[in-house]
């Protein structure tokens, strides 16, 4: 498929979708370097295990909100303590279900059963980091 092929069927589990801030919308590979690329993203995972979502991990998106989407299984979402002596926030999400991780805050998934997972924000910047209690 080429990037001017509109009527192509795309398989959002095989390809994420690119947002250009031209009001561009193309299909791209799975890839996760950003390096370059404008705009907003739309990501689409099939996951089985906390390893597939980098439960160890806390992740952040400074440049964006995200929208993180259950659209089937169960996950929840963490949020990292914003002061010292804190406990993280959850999020429970089942099927349908939605949050809005605010732009710059640490978070983290893990999985109440395999799950089907969309989500979608402006990646430049995102970064992960080692959970100390993993």
């Amino acid at each position: 498929m080429t990037s001017t092929d509109t009527t192509s069927p795309i398989d959002l589990f095989a390809r994420f979708i690119h947002l250009g801030d031209g009001g561009q919308v193309r299909p791209e590979p799975q890839e996760f370097n950003d390096s370059g690329r404008d705009g907003w993203h739309l990501m689409t995972f099939h996951v089985e295990t906390d390893a597939d979502v980098h439960a160890d991990h806390w992740e952040v998106h400074p440049e964006a909100e995200e929208l993180v989407t259950c659209l089937t299984g169960g996950i929840r979402l963490y949020f990292r303590p914003e002061r010292q002596g804190e406990k993280e926030e959850e999020a429970k999400l089942t099927p349908g279900g939605a949050v809005i991780v605010p732009r710059g805050r640490w978070h983290r998934i893990e999985l109440d059963a395999p799950s089907d997972i969309m989500s979608v924000t402006v990646r430049s910047g995102s970064r992960l980091e080692r959970r100390a209690d993993a």
